[in-house]
């Protein structure tokens, strides 16, 4: 089945549901093999947390209570109990997918169809075991420098390879979309969803940005053979829809822009 479907490119979420039921993360726990990159990530991000609060604060992007939390559970990242991505992760873009909504046969393709880009995981599967952490793509480790430069190859082959023979759907924020640097050959749609300005011309939109990417999730799963056109007849429920002429192609890559109506 998976060789058929579509790989959905989706960054993490900043909120993540606390607890967890499954054992600690280990090597091997998880459906793509970075585990090399994922302990020298954890290991970095440890020494981290033995620094000072102000340095802590700057890498995590948080302060006071938060910032002891978010401290908190990075120091017991490879101790404390795991969840499954797609339960761990929480906020606008996720709870518009709403997967516990989905149909059986959605969730098996969700399963084998969308990749979520992180800075401590690099490429994390809906499925995989992980625990409660912050840590963002744009941060610099001690040792590594910023995550996204550091993980470009190593995901970027990764899935490439987990891609063959499938379109590549890209709904990655720019922070997420430097640690991707498909080959000039590799086809990919990169989806922009755009506002009309007074004047006629389009921008786009920065706040609603995550549910609107969690409705096309949505979408793709239901459809997962659907090609850009093929969103054409799609009544996107925040009134967006496919627009053929403010779409462009840049060598491999079809910006595929959904404009509100």
């Amino acid at each position: 089945m998976a060789a058929t479907l579509p790989l959905i490119l989706l960054p993490p979420s900043e909120g993540k549901a606390l607890g967890g039921t499954g054992l600690p993360w280990s090597p091997g726990a998880m459906a793509i093999d970075l585990d090399d990159r994922r302990r020298a990530v954890i290991a970095a991000l440890a020494t981290a947390m033995h620094g000072t609060e102000t340095d802590r604060a700057t890498l995590l992007g948080v302060t006071g209570r938060s910032l002891a939390d978010a401290s908190a559970a990075d120091r017991r990242v490879t101790k404390s109990p795991t969840l499954p991505a797609i339960e761990r992760y929480m906020g606008v873009l996720y709870d518009a997918l709403d997967h516990r909504s989905l149909t059986a046969a959605q969730r098996k393709r969700l399963a084998a169809s969308v990749v979520i880009v992180s800075g401590l995981w690099g490429a994390v599967m809906p499925a995989d075991p992980i625990p409660a952490y912050r840590l963002k793509m744009r941060a610099a480790l001690p040792g590594l420098g910023k995550l996204s430069t550091w993980w470009r190859d190593p995901l970027t082959d990764a899935l490439v390879r987990s891609a063959h023979g499938r379109p590549i759907w890209n709904l990655l924020p720019a922070e997420h979309d430097a640690a991707w640097a498909p080959p000039p050959d590799r086809g990919q749609y990169v989806v922009r969803f755009l506002d009309r300005r007074p004047d006629g011309s389009l921008v786009a939109v920065s706040h609603d940005n995550k549910s609107l990417k969690g409705a096309l999730v949505r979408y793709l799963l239901a459809h997962p053979t659907a090609s850009p056109a093929e969103l054409a007849g799609w009544k996107h429920p925040a009134r967006y829809r496919y627009s053929a002429r403010a779409s462009t192609r840049d060598g491999a890559t079809t910006v595929v822009a959904m404009v509100r109506r």
